[in-house]
């Protein structure tokens, strides 16, 4: 395969988006884990809580 002169900017063009591609594959990738790692804090809260559902069943209260 041979390369010119004029196909340069095309390959320099076709790398840039590439990293930009990457970049947001990975940001979108991070901002996933995130929310996944929130979803597990909550459920490991709410099975904790769960362990005793007796406790708080029999609340009183005066108005």
């Amino acid at each position: 395969m041979e390369l010119s002169i004029d196909a340069i900017p095309y390959i320099s063009m076709a790398m840039a988006h590439e990293n930009v591609m990457s970049a947001v594959g990975t940001s979108m990738l991070e901002a996933s884990l995130d929310v996944a790692s929130s979803e597990i804090d909550s459920l490991t809260k709410a099975m904790e809580l769960s362990v005793n559902p007796a406790v708080g069943a029999n609340f009183d209260m005066a108005v």
